[in-house]
């Protein structure tokens, strides 16, 4: 006899609840297999093809772990030393920025020097709010990731917990799936194989769309002569995830920097701003629909808002889990109002009585035999 629907729902809402409350007590030391177990994900399919090619998926691993290694020193040795020395001049150079800002704005709205105008007071206040956030956030980043885990600690377990998650992959699929409920099961598996493919068509494809776009900010301000364009270019290629917020910030970055470094050069002002208007371009039209797709099913507002929630919720480790969630939570919502239409709440009347028959149909026909019978009587 199989288990009453009051006691399956139950029970599955136990097992979210649980689900929630471990990522609300133990997020911060979850987040290097958090990680790790998104980094075997990602790169899944990429075993997979090597064995159909031949490799075994020892080999294989440590193929991907030798190139994501030689990648990753790379990175060390050429591009990552160069952001933090840009990095270091931007927060260096914030300070002259702010007092060329305020000349600047001095010198166009002469009331800004009277302490007692609106406008001083509202940029006061504005800056007053900025500097608390910024000191709550840093604050923040500061607690979290090193009161909670070393940095250290985070680089060893990440790329051991993706070896062997990667290593095993295959086998806890097919563990998991034979401890499915037998009686759900096939529709268990439909609905992660949607959520497979809302997976796999928005984060592997956004993340091939971020770090595109990221190298083509970076190298085009700094061609065109951006002092901090390397920086700027990553930040923006890093939040493109993020909708309409990467190229937000990234121009508005980009922009200011311009503008008090071109300050009266219109042309090379205008230039900055053509590199994120083509940049955005080739999001909409040529990046996202070849490497993500319409169909995957995650709405822009939809990701904001579950970005928004589980990040206030569970700090960075709900961000990094706010995707997969939403993914799953749309399917299954779209999957509830399918149960919904085919069921007699939706249907009514309409699911219980016959359908009527058709007026055509419905007509006695007159047989030629009697026909004829009735004429000779």
């Amino acid at each position: 006899m199989a288990l009453p629907n009051k006691d399956q729902i139950r029970l599955w809402g136990i097992a979210a609840a649980v689900f929630f409350l471990v990522i609300w007590f133990l997020g911060d030391v979850l987040l290097p297999f958090i990680v790790g177990g998104a980094i075997a994900y990602f790169l899944d399919p990429i075993a997979d093809r090597l064995e159909r090619l031949g490799l075994s998926r020892v080999a294989a691993t440590a193929v991907i772990s030798l190139a994501a290694l030689l990648l990753f020193v790379l990175m060390v040795l050429s591009v990552i030393p160069t952001l933090v020395n840009q990095l270091t001049a931007l927060i260096n150079a914030a300070p002259d920025i702010a007092r060329k800002l305020q000349g600047f704005l001095l010198e166009r709205f002469p009331d800004l020097a009277d302490s007692t105008s609106t406008i001083r007071q509202t940029l006061a206040e504005i800056g007053l709010a900025i500097q608390s956030r910024g000191a709550e956030l840093a604050q923040g980043v500061l607690t979290s990731a090193l009161g909670v885990i070393s940095i250290v600690l985070f680089i060893v377990v990440v790329p051991v917990v993706a070896f062997y998650l990667l290593l095993d992959w295959d086998d806890m699929v097919a563990r998991i799936d034979s401890m499915l409920p037998l009686d759900h099961a096939p529709t268990i598996r439909r609905l992660a194989r949607e959520i497979d493919a809302v997976l796999a068509g928005f984060v592997r494809g956004q993340v091939s769309v971020c770090l595109v776009l990221g190298t083509y900010y970076a190298v085009a301000l700094m061609l065109a002569g951006l002092q901090f364009g390397l920086i700027v270019g990553a930040i923006a290629g890093a939040i493109t995830f993020i909708p309409y917020i990467g190229a937000l910030v990234g121009g508005t970055l980009a922009i200011g920097l311009a503008l008090f470094q071109f300050w009266g050069d219109w042309f090379q002002i205008g230039i900055i701003a053509a590199i994120f208007a083509i940049g955005q371009f080739m999001e909409g039209n040529v990046l996202t629909p070849r490497l993500v797709g319409k169909s995957v099913g995650l709405h822009p507002v939809w990701l904001l808002f579950a970005l928004s929630a589980f990040g206030t919720i569970f700090g960075f480790v709900g961000m990094l889990i706010a995707v997969p969630v939403a993914a799953a939570i749309g399917v299954l919502t779209r999957f509830a109002i399918e149960q919904y239409r085919s069921s007699l709440l939706y249907q009514g009347k309409a699911a219980i009585l016959p359908a009527a028959p058709d007026p055509v149909d419905s007509k006695p026909r007159r047989s030629r035999k009697s026909g004829g019978a009735g004429e000779g009587a």
